[in-house]
């Protein structure tokens, strides 16, 4: 059975067999539960992660591509600075 000490400021490394077995990541925060007779349940709560989303709402339209995107990033921030368009 993995241990693991506390230090003098409170801190505990999590034995790698049992993030391993239990997926925690960098980012994931542990949630304490005190339970009767000094026991405690852990759990994970997972980071949010932006690709996580990725599919999550349909298309609209279809992706014009990374050069398109920037020149219209271009030209809004040229119209707001001058009131001109450079397309």
């Amino acid at each position: 059975m993995p241990k693991a000490k506390v230090t003098s400021k409170g801190q505990v490394t999590i034995p790698s067999s049992i993030r391993k077995a239990t997926g925690i990541e960098n980012g994931d925060e542990l949630i304490f539960e005190p339970l009767k007779e000094g026991n405690i349940l852990i759990r994970v709560q997972k980071k949010a992660r932006l690709m996580d989303l990725y599919g999550s709402l349909p298309a609209t339209k279809p992706y014009p591509g990374t050069a398109e995107i920037r020149q219209e990033i271009k030209n809004k921030i040229a119209e707001k600075n001058t009131g001109t368009n450079y397309d």
